[in-house]
Order: C-alpha cells, then sequence, then structure tokens
C-alpha cells in the first residue's frame, strides 16, 4: 500500500480553468528510450565518481558503509528511471533550465552539473541528489501559483545539496549505529534476565535515536530554507514569491479535499446493464471500536523530519524582515499557464502509472462531478477499472485499494473506499466493459 499522504493529494487540484476538448489533448510522450539509456549511463558513472570520493575522503567502516548506502541508493534510483517514472526532453524541463539559469546569474556557489528530470508524480516536491541529478515533480505546477514559486522550491532544495544535508544524514546515521550496537551489546552482558525493564531500555534506544533523527532533520529544513531564500532574493525573481510557496505548500497539507456527491455515484454508475444498486453505498460501521485504547508509544510530532510549515515562515520573516509585509502572488506567465494545464492533464495518466487505480477512479469522479471533460475522464474510469477488475480476480486488491482509516481519511474518501470495498466481481466488470467500450484513451 502507498503512503496515504500521497493517495488524498489530487483532491484538491480542482480549481482551475478547464482546458480545451479532451480529445485535442495529446498526452506526453514517453517513448524516450535513447535519452533513458544515455541518462542511466551518465548516471552510473557520476554515481562510482562520487563513491570512490567518499572512500577517500572517509575510511574504514563509515566509507564502507557510505558507499554501501550510496550504491543501494543509486539501484533503486536507476530502477525508477528504467520503469519510466521520470520524463525526458519535455517542455517542463526546458522551463526549469530557464530558471536555473537565472538563479545562477548572482549565485555562483549553484552546481554547474545539475541535470533536470521531471518526475511522473502529483506531489508538489523537488529533491536533489548527490551527482547533481535535480528532480522536480510534475505535481509542483499542479499546485503552485507561478513559476517565480516554482524557482522558490528550487533554491530550497539546492540549500539543502549546498549544505549536503544528506550526506550529513548519513554520517549521522552510521555513527548512531555504532553507538546502538555499544549499548545494545552493554545491555546483553548485563546480569540482569531478559525483563520487561531491559525490554524497555531498548525501546527507548530506539525511541531517542528516532526523536534525534526528526530533530535533526527539522533543523536541516530551516537551514535550508535561509540558505534557499539567499539564493533566491539574489536573482531577478520577487522576494515574497518565496513566502508565497511555502504558504501554498502549507495550504497542501492543511486543505479539507472537496466532498464528492452521493449523485454522482448514481449519475455514473447506473449504466444500461446494470442499474446503480443502493447497498453499493453501504457504510462499514466502525463506531464501537475504541480509538483510546491503543496508546502511541511514539510521539508523532518528534518524529516529524519537517517543521511546520508555519514556523518556517515564521522564522524566515524574523531573520529577513524584508519578508513580513504579506504580497498577493505574481501574475502567471504564459508559459506556466500552460506547463500548468499540462500537468492538470497528466494527474490520471501519472496516477495509472504508478499503479494507483483506486485513486484514478475517485480523481476521475471528482473531475466529471465538476463536469470536466467528461469523456476523457470517462475513459479513464474504464481502464482504472479494468484493473481494479483483474486486481480482485487475483486476489490482490489490497495492493492498489485501500482499506478504511476512519482516523486517517476524509468521510468522502471514506465513502469512496466503502463503495469500491462493496462491489462484486461481477460489478467492476461491467462498469469497466462499459466505459471501455464507450470511451477510449488512447496513450503515446
Amino acid at each position: 500500500m502507498k503512503n496515504m499522504t500521497r493517495k488524498l493529494i489530487v483532491f484538491v487540484f480542482f480549481i482551475f480553468s478547464v482546458m480545451g476538448a479532451a480529445q485535442t489533448y495529446k498526452m506526453i510522450d514517453t517513448a524516450d528510450y535513447l535519452q533513458r539509456k544515455e541518462f542511466l549511463k551518465s548516471f552510473a558513472g557520476n554515481n562510482e565518481v562520487f563513491i570512490k570520493k567518499l572512500r577517500s575522503q572517509y575510511s574504514g567502516k563509515t566509507g564502507s558503509e557510505l558507499s554501501k548506502i550510496y550504491k543501494e541508493f543509486g539501484t533503486d534510483f536507476e530502477k525508477q528511471v528504467k520503469n519510466k517514472d521520470f520524463i525526458f526532453k519535455s517542455e517542463f524541463e526546458t522551463e526549469i533550465k530557464t530558471l536555473i539559469q537565472r538563479l545562477r546569474k548572482n549565485n555562483p556557489r549553484i552546481p554547474q552539473d545539475l541535470k533536470i528530470l521531471v518526475a511522473r508524480d502529483n506531489t508538489p516536491n523537488a529533491y536533489c541528489l548527490a551527482d547533481g541529478t535535480f528532480v522536480i515533480n510534475m505535481g509542483l505546477y499542479n499546485w503552485l501559483n507561478g513559476e517565480d514559486q516554482i524557482a522558490a522550491v528550487i533554491t530550497h532544495e539546492l540549500g539543502h545539496k549546498i549544505d549536503e544535508h544528506s550526506l550529513k544524514t548519513f554520517l549521522s546515521i552510521i555513527e548512531q549505529n555504532q553507538l546502538d550496537k555499544i549499548t545494545v551489546q552493554n545491555l546483553k552482558e548485563t546480569t540482569e534476565s531478559r525483563s520487561q525493564t531491559q525490554n524497555k531500555k531498548a525501546f527507548d534506544i530506539l525511541k531517542n535515536r528516532a526523536y534525534k533523527k526528526g530533530v535533526e532533520r527539522r533543523k536541516q529544513e530551516m537551514k535550508a530554507d535561509s540558505l534557499g531564500y539567499v539564493i533566491f532574493k539574489n536573482s531577478d525573481f520577487k522576494k515574497n514569491e518565496y513566502v508565497n510557496a511555502l504558504q501554498r505548500l502549507q495550504n497542501f497539507d492543511t486543505i479539507s479535499p472537496r466532498q464528492l456527491k452521493i449523485e454522482t455515484y448514481k449519475k455514473f454508475f447506473d449504466l444500461p446493464k446494470q442499474a446503480f444498486n443502493e447497498k453499493w453505498m453501504k457504510k462499514e460501521d466502525f463506531s464501537l471500536y475504541n480509538y483510546n485504547f491503543y496508546k502511541e508509544k511514539l510521539d508523532k510530532d518528534s518524529l516529524a523530519s519537517h517543521p511546520e510549515m508555519s514556523r518556517r515562515i515564521e522564522k524566515l520573516k524574523k531573520i529577513f524582515p524584508e519578508l513580513k509585509p504579506s504580497v498577493e502572488s505574481e501574475k502567471p506567465t504564459e508559459t506556466f499557464t500552460t506547463l500548468k494545464k499540462m500537468a492538470r492533464m497528466e494527474i490520471l495518466p501519472n496516477y495509472f502509472h504508478s499503479e494507483d487505480y483506486g485513486l484514478g477512479i475517485y480523481a476521475s469522479m471528482q473531475f466529471l462531478q465538476d463536469g470536466e471533460e467528461e469523456k476523457y475522464y470517462k475513459g479513464w474510469l474504464g481502464k482504472c477499472f479494468s484493473k481494479i477488475y483483474e486486481a480482485r480476480k487475483n486476489y490482490n486488491l489490497n495492493r492498489y485499494l485501500d482499506r478504511i482509516e476512519p482516523k486517517n481519511q476524509s468521510e468522502s474518501y471514506q465513502q469512496f473506499l466503502n463503495f469500491m470495498w462493496n462491489l462484486s466481481l461481477d460489478d467492476i466488470k461491467n462498469i469497466a466493459d462499459f466505459y471501455q467500450s464507450s470511451y477510449q484513451i488512447k496513450e503515446s
């Protein structure tokens, strides 16, 4: 199952203007074998050079462990590239390169060897790898309001890169591992029997380590904010867009998803050969479940790797007084608006690619509820339901559809999950067949 925070984000994207007739939209071409092959060759070589450099800087156990970490990371990343999780030679890449060039003018600390990748991921995020590979999620264009805000996110990640936060984190983990081994060995050597007291001591080691890691990561985020803003303000972007970008990301984390109406289910699942069944909407009863019975053993706030966005904004304004006045977001450029619309139309292809078929159905229903691009999103209903049918038939539906978690999901999403789990195998097949036969999606 995939992370729930990631799975719920699409339901707040429905705020943009409609993009022309859906049948005229041509999805992003992923036939990029030569570009991927070239990138993988370059990435493997650069990663090997970087690992050799680490081995020369850090001897013994530390150097060995760092090499292992970066080799494993490199292997995992190469798998993502081979899986077409990124797009090459796109309009997004061209625009991002332009933004970085603007940032470079008065910022010599920005590495010259940055390589841009655009991820087929709908979450508004970005990250920079050790070899200078800079990844921008397509979701940033769905959520942020202009190119200045994209540049703000880029500079924050450059702050992490310039201060080598990833490397420092790995070094801290390696050091802590060695300390924990010594502590655990001392526990084993005590004359005390393996009692609850000893188990508690072992758990305290784990808890304190997790809390310490959270503290370190939150400090790094604050530092990346400051380093990023220094880069940002040295460029020709509007200064307050840095804070506006953080504010948008705060909204992303806190905004309530829009409700999917019962009438929407009835409208799109009352089919010529299968009438809508009210039993599909029956909800599972969690009222007798006592959530207070179980006590959290770890404090979630202490584990959090990112400080609350409001605190980050507050600290930035304290350090840089020019950020204190609130300023409205800049009007987006025509280029940004075009990319935003493109990213919007790629929401469903992206979820289908990542095998989030249940989420794809819910997202399609949200778009259809808003009266958008009916043929396009009905086509995606058919494609996603066909995959759900295969999963249900093969007894692995849990991989593609969440179970209900009342504490972590909106009522609307819980209702959707009840609906999906209530459908029989034949019900699912009938829905898939209807939408697939009536509405075709042509993929590039």
